[in-house]
């Protein structure tokens, strides 16, 4: 205590008045002092044992008022409160405080012999596509995490404990009980009702009740240290309905928590009741604390019971909404706008298509969301949100050798003169009397030929007959080699090259989404890959054959056909020559820097029998994907 307070406490005047009037107590007070300092100091030692309920900045606040009110009693003094010897009131226990701690798994999680399991009363079951809405709320261990705190908004309840503190002219602390009757009680003063009282206005109850006796220098602390301890049952389709232990401030989800949370498949998010004596007291939907987190405040009591009634009426949206879930609706919520509200649709959702079941007959609607929020629905119906606009503008993407963005947004309808009449391009380094498109539908028309082809490949290799057991062994071995090479041509990615440009001319085709123009790039080189043994890029020379070209590359490989040799010329169009062909010799043949010769493998005619058909896929994928597979 501050030396200003002290002052004010014992003043003179009141010293000479307390002399005065008992100055034959003397002795007797100075014994009482040290009697009341030893006391005040086991006091203190009997609170630090209770600091479960209390924060440690609490309990040295109090022990710094027992130290200060010591101090102040040590002078030869008669208070007008006669405190006597036994601090603690019939009830008080002085133990430390183990209340609000409960075992979150029952048993350590072990079973008894012959007891039933989950996993024997609810048979594993697959996963739901769309979970019910707000089912994470019981994913986690937060049962497990208390706090030792207690909301202002909690009412007293009997059994609740009360620290009160006194000093100045009175000096009194205790931990009192709240009674049967909703009282705690205090020596001289008499019993004080706080049941239903909010913890938040606890002091000032107290404090007032006090002051009715002692009107002068008397500083009053109440605390409410701990909430009640309470049992309550908690049924209904949970995992694991039964009995649980808690405090009477702990909310309903901590309690369902403790029971395993809802069961998916049966019990209601929306419909949850808290039952006292037969009534119900209070009721919590589980989607307004979800979406604005509210939650019924209540104070439980022993005996409540949390009831969570059945799934109500179910809506299922599939797709096309930022919460895909199982919602649980009211009958009076079974209308497209408060799915709406809660499923939330994604920005380019158009549309909605409904289905469900009306009058034991089928039913389907597909409607605009707009017009989807004024329609009535049914329990069980499902929900899909579609992006159903026909694009009006879309992107043209701008490779190789340009300058500026690359990407362009045309109007539907824009063809490619118009759209390189808005790309920069330099005249000195691009070479645009070869430009071409990708285009991914025609890459997936490749990848459809090439696996048609495959298919039947395969079907003509395990279908074939077989005369004898050599043949069949030999069979076998052409089967794996086939299936090697199958397996290699699935993989490869086709380019979807169009042709657009010949001999400078550039056709004025219409473009789709997503097309790629490719400006190639003006170059020297003519590049050579395939079987040959060194793969590179050669400078062009007007006067080199293709076998100067593949000799200058290393040379065929042993796998080379040199008679079916293929040239991608740089505008996309393809050709195919031999060294012996005289295809070169023509001026408007000649190779062009750019232009790309693939030496293709060759296919051993006495070990395959499909000979054709994998002749035909080798060409199909150098052509498609400019790369040689063997």
């Amino acid at each position: 205590m501050a030396n200003g307070e002290s002052s004010h406490l014992w003043s003179p005047l009141q010293q000479r008045k307390v002399n005065n009037s008992m100055k034959f107590m003397n002795i007797k007070n100075s014994f009482k002092a040290l009697t009341f300092a030893a006391y005040a100091v086991a006091v203190c030692s009997a609170f630090i044992n209770t600091a479960s309920a209390q924060s440690v900045e609490q309990l040295q606040q109090l022990r710094e008022r027992t130290q200060q009110s010591q101090s102040g009693a040590a002078t030869p003094s008669v208070s007008p409160l006669s405190i006597s010897t036994q601090r603690t009131l019939p009830g008080a226990s002085t133990s430390a405080n183990t209340m609000g701690q409960f075992s979150t798994q029952p048993r350590n999680g072990v079973n008894l012999p012959g007891e039933p399991t989950i996993d024997t009363v609810f048979p594993a079951q697959a996963p739901m596509e769309n979970p019910p809405f707000a089912a994470n709320l019981f994913i986690g261990g937060f049962e497990s995490e208390r706090s030792s705190g207690l909301n202002d908004n909690y009412l007293i309840a009997p059994g609740d404990k009360i620290s009160i503190w006194l000093w100045g002219a009175v000096n009194f602390s205790d931990v009192v009980t709240v009674d049967n009757q909703g009282n705690i009680f205090i020596p001289n003063i008499g019993p004080i009702r706080i049941a239903n009282t909010p913890a938040g206005s606890v002091n000032q109850t107290v404090t007032g009740k006090i002051r009715q006796v002692y009107t002068n220098d008397v500083n009053v602390y109440v605390n409410l240290l701990t909430s009640t301890p309470v049992s309550l049952y908690v049924s209904g389709p949970v995992l694991r309905p039964g009995q649980y232990a808690g405090l009477a401030s702990d909310s309903v989800l901590y309690y369902l928590k403790r029971a395993g949370g809802i069961d998916f498949q049966r019990g209601s998010f929306r419909q949850i009741d808290i039952v006292r004596n037969g009534k119900v007291v209070a009721s919590a939907d589980l989607y307004a604390f979800f979406r604005s987190g509210k939650l019924p405040e209540i104070s439980f009591k022993d005996g409540d019971t949390i009831l969570v009634h059945p799934i109500g009426n179910t809506i299922v949206v599939e797709t096309g909404a930022r919460n895909s879930f199982t919602f649980e609706f009211l009958n009076e919520e079974l209308n497209g706008g408060v799915v709406n509200y809660f499923a939330r649709p994604g920005e380019f959702a158009s549309h909605a298509s409904v289905s469900g079941i009306r009058y034991n007959k089928q039913f389907a609607r597909y409607v605009s969301v707009e017009e989807f929020a004024s329609l009535k629905l049914s329990a069980g119906d499902t929900v899909e949100y579609i992006a159903d606009h026909e694009p009006q503008i879309y992107r043209i993407n701008v490779a190789g050798a340009f300058a500026g963005a690359s990407q362009v947004m045309v109007d539907k309808g824009a063809r490619l003169i118009d759209v390189l009449d808005h790309i920069e391009a330099d005249t000195t380094l691009s070479d645009t009397q070869n430009i071409y498109l990708l285009r991914e539908s025609v890459a997936v028309k490749q990848k459809e030929v090439i696996e048609e082809g495959l298919q039947r490949l395969e079907r003509s290799m395990y279908t074939a007959p077989i005369s004898s057991t050599g043949e069949g062994a030999i069979r076998a071995q052409e089967a794996q080699l086939v299936a090697d090479f199958i397996t290699r041509a699935r993989q490869v990615d086709p380019q979807g090259r169009v042709v657009v440009s010949e001999n400078g001319e550039i056709a004025n085709i219409l473009l789709e989404p997503n097309d790629t123009i490719v400006i190639p790039e003006v170059t020297d080189l003519i590049h050579v890959g395939g079987e040959v043994l060194l793969p590179q890029s050669v400078v062009f020379n007007p006067d080199a054959t293709t076998e100067d070209y593949v000799a200058w590359a290393g040379g065929f490989t042993e796998r080379a056909e040199d008679e079916r040799i293929l040239i991608v010329r740089k505008n996309g169009n393809v050709t195919f020559t031999s060294v012996n062909d005289s295809f070169l010799s023509s001026n408007d043949s000649k190779l062009e820097p750019g232009d790309q010769i693939i030496v293709l493998p060759a296919i051993d005619t006495k070990i395959l029998q499909a000979v054709k058909d994998i002749t035909q896929i080798v060409y199909q994928i150098a052509i498609a994907a400019n790369v040689a597979t063997d």
